[in-house]
């Protein structure tokens, strides 16, 4: 039996990943802020760290956070797994990591690129943004009466349930570098995602396409966060709004 630490273990992602490798029998180590007895802030570091990593063979590093300080927590994570002979560390990423220029995304970058140079055995998988987050960005879009939806923009969503097999399934091989991406089952226009979600939650709101401008905005519209070569996902955004709003 593999003894699995999965930082960020309480989160949409991470929680997920672990009920599925304690359900295949495997002893599980949840490591958050807040969550005992492994409550360890990973920007900090020092003995707690050490100490949930005692024994563990795999690391499952899903902790990260848009607000920065990801780069600190993996120079963390990273040197005290060096210490406690951690076997394989399996992180995962986002799709467009390399091609768009937003600051989270270059974070990402330079967590894997430290994975990469670290000296342990490593995977790294990259993935499409979830269907819980995608509605988070329609939330605030179709807030007011005229949604303002920037043009000629386009997603893929992913179910994160399968995000989370695919990691568990990683966790139990060897390190096999970087994998194929996981993309959602289809690439879609932000107009057609934003139609479904109000559909779903009984909401009616003008819809306006408005360009926008930057680096960033033309690496999103030249599609550098789609993956529709690796669109292996199954579970349709109609099919989780149906679940989540009924």
């Amino acid at each position: 039996m593999t003894t699995i630490l999965v930082t960020g273990g309480t989160g949409t992602l991470g929680r997920l990943v672990t009920e599925k490798l304690r359900a295949d029998g495997h002893e599980v180590r949840v490591l958050s802020r807040h969550s005992e007895p492994y409550a360890v802030d990973l920007r900090k570091g020092g003995p707690a760290l050490d100490a949930a990593l005692a024994g563990v063979d795999t690391v499952v590093h899903c902790a990260s956070s848009p607000n920065g300080g990801d780069e600190k927590a993996a120079g963390h994570l990273i040197a005290a797994a060096r210490r406690a002979g951690v076997a394989h560390l399996v992180y995962i990423s986002i799709v467009g990591v390399d091609r768009v220029p937003l600051p989270y995304y270059r974070a990402k970058l330079a967590v894997e690129r430290r994975i990469e140079e670290s000296g342990l055995g490593w995977t790294v998988l990259r993935a499409t943004q979830f269907h819980d987050l995608m509605v988070t960005f329609l939330g605030k879009l179709t807030a007011p009466p005229l949604a303002l939806l920037p043009a000629a923009l386009s997603d893929q969503p992913i179910e994160v349930a399968e995000v989370a097999d695919r990691l568990a399934e990683l966790a139990l091989t060897t390190p096999s570098g970087r994998v194929p991406d996981m993309g959602g089952p289809e690439v879609r226009s932000v107009p057609s995602l934003a139609r479904a979600y109000l559909n779903a939650t009984g909401r009616h709101r003008r819809l306006l396409e408005v360009p926008l401008f930057g680096r960033t905005y033309g690496a999103f519209r030249a599609g550098g966060h789609l993956a529709p070569e690796q669109a292996v996902g199954k579970g349709t955004f109609e099919e989780y709004l149906a679940r989540r709003f009924g």
